[in-house]
């Protein structure tokens, strides 16, 4: 049977996301035909749409944000000589939910993947070394995820690092090997971070 082009269309947005399969957004689809107003639906469209006009990444730290600046680079109270790397905005969500860290965060928005054809260069490296430079910082904890790809991009940046006076450490391994940050409890992330351990 041909499914009206309407709730086709919409099945295939819904297959955008990952993890969702066909029979998954199709189940989505019949939420909304059976469940949502029209009113409902414009609001869950709006909501899409603001995501993409009102957050941005911060252009000193690369965290989402919908403020000139992130919420943690406007904190004043902040240890900014402590800088911890982190792959994606929801490892910073994810550490800050553990309340163990007090310094300021560098959201690298991707890893090294040489598999994917991803570069040095395709994520955000360039505003880090300037912040590394400035003098404020002492210690840089690197807290990239402990797949192949997050240990590779470590080891790219305490490589380049290597001859800077600044102390270099690496999340503790209170993370499993192959976990993301953002399925780790808090008492695992606090854990990975006091336990953090020199390059």
């Amino acid at each position: 049977m041909i499914l009206p082009k309407a709730m086709e269309d919409l099945i295939t947005e819904f297959m955008r996301f990952p993890g969702i399969g066909r029979k998954t957004a199709e189940r989505y689809a019949m939420h909304v035909i059976n469940n949502f107003s029209l009113e409902t639906t414009e609001t869950f469209g709006n909501a899409i749409l603001n995501i993409k006009k009102q957050i941005h990444n911060c252009p000193n730290c690369g965290l989402i944000t919908d403020r000139e600046l992130c919420q943690v680079c406007e904190d004043d109270i902040r240890d900014e000589s402590i800088l911890m790397i982190v792959e994606s905005s929801k490892d910073v969500f994810s550490i800050e939910k553990s309340g163990e860290f007090k310094g300021v965060y560098h959201v690298l928005n991707g890893v090294i993947s040489p598999m994917d054809g991803k570069g040095p260069e395709d994520i955000n490296l360039s505003t880090l070394w300037p912040r590394i430079t400035d003098n404020r910082v002492k210690e840089v904890i690197i807290a990239t995820s402990s797949t192949q790809e997050g240990e590779t991009t470590a080891l790219y940046i305490n490589r380049v690092l290597k001859d800077v006076d600044i102390l270099v450490s690496r999340i503790g391994y209170g993370v499993p090997v192959g976990l993301n940050l953002e399925y780790a409890d808090d008492l695992t992330l606090s854990k990975a971070i006091e336990n953090r351990k020199k390059l």
